[in-house]
């Protein structure tokens, strides 16, 4: 795409309906999460009888990964960069850092669990940590 090109581009409108899209999934989830008593039920399933537990948390993991995946994508193509060598001394590009920082994170989350046990707060919190310094350095 030459400079000509890109400058036609409405990137706002591309920011906004990407948000709006995301948000909409967001709401929908929250709005499907089960009412127990009047209340929100966070850790009920979703789907009564389905073969994965569909909890919000589950589904709120997945649109994370999703929004990511989404605002990723639109940096690369607003924003293209050239692969840089860190710490690792290999090429990473933003994307190849996203998924080496999902993959230890969930190494950490696994380690935290049969370590420490469960809530995973604290080893969630390591995660932000890591994904922080694997963007910074490698």
């Amino acid at each position: 795409m030459s400079a000509t090109t890109a400058n036609r581009v409405n990137w706002p409108a591309i920011y906004v309906t990407a948000a709006a899209v995301l948000g909409a999934a967001l709401i929908f989830l929250i709005w499907a999460t089960p009412v127990k008593d009047g209340a929100k039920d966070w850790f009920a399933p979703m789907i009564k009888g389905g073969w994965m537990a569909w909890t919000f948390p589950v589904a709120l993991f997945f649109w994370i990964i999703a929004s990511l995946l989404v605002t990723f994508t639109i940096l690369a193509i607003r924003f293209p960069e050239t692969p840089r060598v860190g710490l690792l001394r290999i090429e990473t590009t933003r994307g190849d850092r996203l998924f080496i920082s999902l993959l230890g994170s969930a190494f950490i989350c696994l380690a935290w669990l049969f370590c420490a046990g469960p809530p995973v707060w604290g080893g969630l919190a390591l995660c932000l940590v890591y994904a922080v310094a694997v963007f910074v350095w490698v």
